[in-house]
Parts: structure tokens; sequence; C-alpha cells
């Protein structure tokens, strides 16, 4: 009995996911993320229902480092995905169709993205914190 050597077919650690597959998923990821943060909405609503004390607890949770991660992560979420439809509607539009195009404007979707976020949160805070950056 001989051995064959067929190859492997590929997988993450050899194959690496294009550019257009990983801004896919990203998309639905954080469309994903924007439904779990659509729930605070009622959380805020039955807070501001319950009375003074249940809406300070809210805030003094979204005041501390992990509501500050979850809302920064959430503007970013929320950001990248308003682009990224706007990218599709484009598409469906029938225009930047080819691959080299896609991939560019997937590019600027991401760098938007970052500096919308950034942007957005250096006013928030200046704001909030009453300084001037």
């Amino acid at each position: 009995m001989t051995t064959r050597h067929n190859p492997l077919s590929p997988h993450l650690q050899v194959y690496r996911l294009p550019m257009l597959a990983l801004l896919s998923i990203t998309h639905r990821g954080t469309g994903l993320f924007i439904s779990a943060g659509a729930l605070l909405i009622p959380v805020l609503l039955m807070a501001l229902a319950l009375g003074p004390e249940a809406y300070n607890c809210v805030q003094s949770c979204l005041a501390s480092w992990y509501g500050q991660i979850f809302l920064f992560l959430l503007s970013a979420s929320l950001i990248y995905h308003l682009l990224n439809g706007i990218r599709h509607l484009i598409w469906d539009l029938g225009f930047n169709l080819e691959v080299k195009s896609a991939e560019f404007s997937g590019y600027l979707v991401v760098i938007g993205a970052l500096l919308l976020t950034t942007l957005l949160w250096v006013l928030v805070c200046t704001q909030y914190y009453g300084e001037t950056l």
C-alpha cells in the first residue's frame, strides 16, 4: 500500500482572507454588536421610569471605564457600519464593482471610520470635561 501525498487544503494558518471578505465579516460583526447595543435604549428608558436612583446607577455604569469602552466600541461600530452601508449602496447602483476599486473603497471606509470615531470622541470628551485639546 503506497501513501498518497495529496496536498492539504489551506487553512487559516496558511491562507490569508481577502480584504473584501474581512470587510464583509466585520460588517456583519458590527451589525450584531449594534443590535446588542440597541438594548441600551430600553434599559435607559426603564431606568428613567424607575426614578433617579436607577438612572444614576445606569449612568455610573456607562461613565465607568468598562462603560466608556462599550460606548466607544458602539460608536465605532455605528460609524463603520454606516460608511460600509453607503459603500454597499454605491455597489447596488452599479459603481465601484471592480476588485481593485472595491478594495480601495474598503480602505477608505476603515480609515474614515477611524477618523470619524476619533473626531467624535475628541469632541465628546472636550465637551464633557470642558477642556480644549
